[in-house]
């Protein structure tokens, strides 16, 4: 056991979830220079470059969204050894999200139950944050070049899930601030903490949402473009999987995301009564990970070689992160995981990659 687990279980656990993300998130950025330096001299040595929807990737792992809503720590996070980073989710109007507390651990069962609630300071403020960041310097007057940056949506908690124009409109903000400043943008209808978001996941609500963004983002980015990708719940019926994948192959979206949390609390090994202490929220950790895998092989078997996969979802050990890329991701996610295993967890899962066989 490293010391950052024996003091994740002595100390952290017994910690309010969302004041130890904070400090530790404050941590990381305050370390920034010191984690460079660091990136610099002993970078992550992968398996190798992953071109995936037209960008290079240093390598497949990434951190998930949620753990960076403001877009304040990317470089910072870049440097403990993530290759790409996906900030978010972002709504079109600031909010606070659900009441607290609205984190919490499930330490026997290396998982984490959130009700957050999408709370952010909104697509306006964040636009600025990082417009600011793309016109920093380096101490050598460089552009710093920084991590992939993926950019997660969702829907302003305000917004009537049931008033298709206005849930266009409220994504649209969002896209029209955000995309110029995104390598990739993502729609997310899967949260299961903003009611009637997963409604969204339905085909005939999601195909216009996801032609409202990429309409959106065509009009503001000017000389690329910006890939699309939408984020799904684990939760979905086989077929409903098997309806999104036909609609991002139909519909040319450039890679689905799975998965997101999930609502099921089955073949937990937590005690009954720390489960419903806790209440609902979405569950993610190690839990997850057979049904993520499930949803991953249904889409790579309907998309063929079609569009990119993002596996996400119960991954903790390199021998996860194998089990996902022979399933047909192309780029993986972490969040849980991180929190448990420590600082050092991206970089231990990297290198492990990278002593492994190669990819075909």
């Amino acid at each position: 056991m490293s010391a950052y687990q024996r003091l994740f279980d002595s100390v952290l656990t017994r910690t309010d979830a969302e004041q130890a993300h904070r400090a530790g998130f404050g941590a990381i950025r305050a370390a920034r220079p010191v984690l460079a330096a660091v990136d610099r001299r002993l970078p992550a040595r992968g398996p190798g470059p992953v071109t995936a929807m037209g960008l290079t990737f240093p390598h497949v792992l990434g951190l998930a969204a949620g753990f960076d809503k403001n877009a304040v720590g990317i470089d910072a996070l870049a440097a403990l050894g993530f290759g790409h980073v996906e900030v978010g989710t972002v709504t079109g109007e600031a909010q606070p999200g659900n009441p607290r507390p609205r984190l919490f651990r499930l330490p026997a069962d290396r998982a984490i139950v959130n009700r957050m609630g999408f709370n952010n300071d909104g697509a306006e403020a964040v636009a600025r944050r990082l417009a600011a960041r793309q016109q920093g310097l380096d101490g050598l007057g460089r552009r710093r070049p920084g991590p992939v940056l993926g950019v997660n949506i969702g829907k302003t908690k305000v917004v009537p899930e049931d008033d298709e124009a206005a849930v266009l409109s409220d994504y649209r903000k969002s896209a029209g601030l955000l995309a110029p400043y995104a390598d990739y943008l993502v729609v997310n209808v899967s949260s299961p903490n903003t009611p009637g978001l997963r409604s969204l996941q339905a085909v005939e609500r999601l195909e216009p949402l996801l032609a409202a963004v990429r309409q959106t983002a065509d009009g503001v980015v000017t000389g690329r473009r910006v890939p699309l990708l939408v984020k799904i719940a684990p939760d979905l019926a086989d077929e409903d999987v098997l309806a999104v994948a036909d609609l991002a192959t139909a519909s040319g979206l450039d890679g689905i995301i799975a998965t997101n949390t999930t609502t099921s609390r089955a073949g937990l090994a937590s005690p009954d009564a720390e489960v419903a202490a806790v209440g609902a929220g979405g569950l993610s950790g190690r839990p997850l990970a057979e049904r993520s895998l499930e949803v991953l092989r249904l889409l790579r078997g309907r998309l063929g070689d079609g569009p990119t996969l993002v596996a996400v979802g119960g991954i903790t050990t390199v021998e996860d992160a194998r089990a996902r890329l022979d399933a047909g991701a192309d780029l993986l996610q972490a969040y849980t995981a991180f929190v448990y295993e420590g600082p050092g967890w991206p970089r231990r899962i990297v290198r492990g990659l990278g002593r492994g066989p190669a990819r075909s």
